[in-house]
């Protein structure tokens, strides 16, 4: 058993060491020193006081425990603990009620129910009306919430309306001191009321009779005067309806429009007419493109901008179109081919059988599969058995079949003002079906041969298209005729075929 000294006592072997009187502690030290432990004794001893005036800590206080909580090891539950509150069975079913499937509204989000229920229940808590208050007629916390919310927009709306309504007075501002002490006059007599004297000074004109008077009168009058003449007049307000024009001049040139017409820059239809048979008259006579387009296009601003939709109008539409087909201006013939197609669906009559196969070998020039597979659609049986449409349709199946034997005839034997269409694109089928030529016959084949397949005039045409593809060395004189060496012109071809299809006029496609 291990001895214990008491506090008084010595361990054995140990020396106790008295504190200097030079380094004795203050009397309220900034740390609180622990003693060295003397012996083997029990933690429980108080140790000796290592110097004069210390003051040892209060042992803690160890709370009092009943003999149930000793017995059953538990703390006892503190006096200031809330006791539980028993919720009438009414203010229960009104919080369910609240949030029931059915009662549900998305503008009311959940955090603001439970909010608003808890500021409800709590209220008549702290009331004491907890137990009075009709909980099952009580309004749901969702139409209280919207009932405060229009609530509050009426009284902002109500507060904007008389803050805008209601001008400052200057009576209703609160007087400063400057305003009590001024001598002169007051801040507000200075800026909004002049005194009477002030405003009877400022308000009086010069006499009549003043020199300074009569030349400000002048000068006044004199700039009138100059601002009414240098000023322009303001442009009348734009018409709802179509303009009605009243010029008689019969040629005009065309000018596009960057303001709204003016009747008297617009002829009207019976001078349009007129017009028409001059322009008819010189195209034979000078044949001068660039004027007659000019005039044209013109005309068809005219009948535009008086929104003229009648046969006359289909008539202007055509002859252009012709003109321009036969000088190869493709952008106008296809401004003045869209234009038609318009105005054929308004059921107006003109040549609407010959514009239609002309659309067909349009496409086909361009290449586009999806227009021409519209146009073809919009035929009917009885407009498929017309000449210049057959026509037309016989060369795209040809050219789809590859049969260029029957191209080429079909071309000698074009309608109307078809070959001027086929001329666009003849060369490069021309090229396609030379390179089938060199495939299929070797060494060599009779120019006659290519002049007549390929649909020449002459053996002179059909030689210079081969130079003009550099193929000059390919022709060789022979005994009775110039031979065409086909089994050395395939690559020559097949590459100027490549480059003529890749190149397609798609100037004013539609």
């Amino acid at each position: 058993m291990v001895p214990s000294w008491s506090t008084t006592q010595q361990a054995p072997s140990v020396a106790q060491h008295s504190v200097p009187a030079s380094y004795a502690y203050p009397p309220n030290p900034a740390f609180i020193p622990v003693p060295v432990r003397q012996g083997f004794g029990q933690y429980g001893v108080a140790p000796t006081a290592p110097y004069a005036g210390y003051v040892p800590p209060p042992p803690p206080v160890q709370p009092q425990m009943s003999a149930a909580s000793s017995v059953n090891g538990a703390s006892p539950a503190p006096d200031q603990a809330k006791g539980k509150i028993d919720w009438p069975d009414s203010v229960r079913n009104y919080v369910q009620r609240s949030f029931l499937p059915h009662n549900d509204d998305p503008s009311v989000p959940r955090s603001e129910i439970e909010a608003k229920l808890k500021n409800t229940i709590g209220s008549a808590k702290e009331n004491g009306t907890m137990y009075t208050i009709d909980w099952d007629s009580m309004p749901l916390p969702q139409s209280l919430i919207k009932a405060e919310r229009e609530a509050s927009l009426k009284h902002a709306s109500s507060l904007s309306s008389t803050s805008l309504s209601k001008k400052p007075n200057p009576s209703d501002f609160v007087d400063t001191p400057w305003r009590s002490t001024n001598l002169r006059s007051s801040l507000e007599d200075r800026i909004t009321r002049p005194s009477p004297e002030k405003r009877s000074a400022t308000d009086d004109p010069l006499p009549r009779s003043s020199k300074f008077q009569k030349e400000a009168n002048k000068r006044k009058r004199r700039f009138e005067n100059e601002y009414k003449s240098f000023r322009s007049p303001s442009p009348p307000p734009p018409s709802s309806g179509p303009i009605v024009g009243t010029c008689e001049v019969l040629e005009k040139k065309y000018l596009r429009l960057t303001a709204p017409p003016v009747p008297s820059k617009v002829r009207p239809e019976h001078v349009l007419r007129q017009t028409l048979d001059l322009l008819k008259k010189k195209w034979r006579k000078e044949s001068n493109y660039s004027y007659i387009c000019d005039q044209f296009k013109s005309m068809r601003q005219d009948l535009t901008v008086q929104r003229i939709k009648n046969e006359f109008t289909v008539s202007v539409y055509e002859i252009h179109a012709r003109i321009a087909l036969e000088k190869g201006d493709i952008g106008e013939y296809n401004q003045c081919q869209t234009q038609l197609r318009s105005l054929y669906a308004l059921g107006l009559k003109g040549n609407a059988i010959e514009f239609k196969a002309y659309r067909i070998l349009y496409f086909i020039h361009t290449a586009n599969r999806t227009g021409l597979n519209d146009t073809l659609a919009d035929l009917t049986a009885a407009e498929k058995e017309e000449r210049a449409i057959k026509h037309a349709l016989e060369v795209r199946s040809s050219l789809a079949l590859g049969n260029y034997h029957k191209f080429f005839q079909l071309y000698l034997d074009t309608p109307n003002m078809g070959a001027y269409l086929m001329d666009m694109f003849v060369v490069r089928e021309r090229l396609a079906a030379l390179c089938n030529i060199c495939k299929a016959y070797k060494p060599s084949v009779k120019l006659r041969f290519i002049t007549e397949e390929l649909g020449f005039e002459s053996d002179a045409d059909a030689a210079q298209f081969i130079i003009d593809q550099k193929g000059q060395h390919l022709l060789e004189d022979g005994a009775e005729h110039i031979v065409f060496l086909t089994g050395k012109a395939g690559s020559l071809f097949e590459s100027a075929r490549s480059d003529a299809f890749r190149k397609v006029d798609i100037k004013g496609q539609i």
